[in-house]
């Protein structure tokens, strides 16, 4: 009965509910909206794309808190110009693709970084506290069930997997 595809997608689908619930919970209602966008991203990969290279911890936090603090650092120097946010994404990306840890959803953070006129404080909260929630829950949840691939499937596996940036061939 476990091995059902129905009752693994039920099972996937219940954890990603718990977790971020966990997460926006912890986070509190002044910054659930300020998180929602990155951290509903990073739900998607840790439940539904276990195994891919951006769901793993390296990409996770790197691309998280790098993208935060990129965002943050911007908004502290250029308030929320077009060029804060314009240079805040793009500078992320940079980041994220010179570390290989690219994590789609982290891309978000800049834009709520800025938007938001954020502090350095929002690296504990909502930031990493959100993320380690989510991490933490996926962490257990994949261990409950039979035959489901422990999270994190290979921590330090770096995303992208080689240095092919914008698919040159």
């Amino acid at each position: 009965m476990h091995r059902h595809p129905l009752v693994r997608l039920a099972w996937c689908l219940l954890g990603a509910c718990v977790g971020i619930a966990l997460a926006l919970s912890l986070v509190g209602p002044p910054h659930a909206s300020f998180v929602l966008a990155s951290l509903g991203g990073t739900t998607v990969f840790l439940f539904g794309l276990t195994r891919a290279p951006a769901a793993q911890l390296r990409a996770v936090l790197g691309g998280h808190l790098g993208g935060a603090v990129i965002g943050i650092a911007c908004a502290q120097f250029l308030g929320s110009s077009l060029l804060a946010y314009a240079l805040a994404v793009s500078l992320s990306l940079g980041f994220m693709l010179a570390t290989r840890t690219v994590h789609p959803p982290a891309g978000a953070n800049p834009v709520i970084m800025v938007y938001a006129h954020a502090h350095w404080w929002a690296l504990l909260n909502p930031v990493l506290l959100g993320v380690g929630c989510l991490v933490g829950v996926a962490v257990v949840w994949s261990r409950l069930y039979p035959g489901l691939a422990h999270y994190p499937v290979s921590p330090l596996e770096p995303s992208p997997p080689s240095l092919n940036w914008g698919g040159w061939r």
